[in-house]
């Protein structure tokens, strides 16, 4: 199955193209162009390398959240529109894939070695990170909870209550951070430095596992939406006006 999968949740903006879970040619860069200026040149690029027209593609997928509001919404939008109006051999629409861009992230670490934890980790802002735990061992990715908006204090008291025991690998824009966060645990650390950011590859290995699996994921180029985890900013400020009482901290 011949997957086109992107990321552009967090600072850099990544897309891969594989068959299946195996690797035909992928990209990341993180720079100071827009991810709307960054993304569709990298993928004319892989489709050119790699010799695949935008037809042959057989599953789109995205991380669609939870991120940067504006990044996730690029993102999404992409998807939709390469895979608009497209079909299926059997006539079906095309399958679009929006995947957890914490879950993505953890499947950054499923070829390390032994029993750890992944500790996907994005800066939410006002000291929260965007987060989700996954048990990761012999390839396999299983979530332990699902994605939320915590404090370092909330996660830093959940990993030493549940997990000490087990070595913790942190990924994601909200690595730095949460290291000096969580300085003081000696079975905390950051992945390895090529592990750390969003890949391509990862984001369509989780989406191709999905599509044969559970099927959680899957929308087409119709219902493939944002996830987000709160309102965007500029929602939340004009709640605050017209419901003070019920505005969000």
């Amino acid at each position: 199955m011949i997957i086109l999968a992107i990321d552009t949740t967090e600072t850099t903006a990544a897309a891969a193209l594989t068959d299946g879970e195996t690797p035909i040619a992928s990209r990341a860069v993180t720079g100071t162009l827009t991810h709307s200026e960054t993304m569709l040149p990298i993928i004319l690029e892989l489709l050119k390398s790699s010799g695949i027209t935008p037809d042959e593609v057989e599953l789109f997928a995205c991380s669609a959240g939870p991120g940067s509001f504006t990044g996730v919404r690029i993102g999404v939008s992409l998807i939709k529109g390469l895979a608009f109006g497209r079909n299926t051999a059997g006539g079906a629409k095309i399958p679009c894939s929006g995947v957890s861009a914490l879950e993505a992230l953890a499947y950054n670490l499923r070829d390390l070695t032994g029993d750890i934890i992944a500790c996907p980790v994005m800066d939410a802002r006002r000291g929260r990170f965007y987060n989700a735990l996954f048990a990761v061992s012999g390839g396999a990715v299983t979530r332990l909870c699902a994605d939320r908006a915590v404090t370092s204090d909330e996660l830093a008291a959940e990993l030493a209550g549940q997990y000490a025991d087990r070595p913790v690998c942190l990924c994601g824009g909200g690595t730095a951070l949460a290291a000096a966060a969580f300085s003081g645990s000696d079975n905390v650390k950051p992945a390895p430095e090529g592990l750390v950011h969003q890949s391509g590859v990862s984001v369509a290995v989780c989406a191709y596992r999905d599509f044969i699996g559970a099927r959680k994921f899957v929308r087409d180029d119709l219902t493939l939406a944002p996830v987000y985890l709160r309102p965007p900013q500029a929602e939340q400020t004009l709640s605050q006006y017209i419901n003070p009482k019920d505005s969000q901290v």
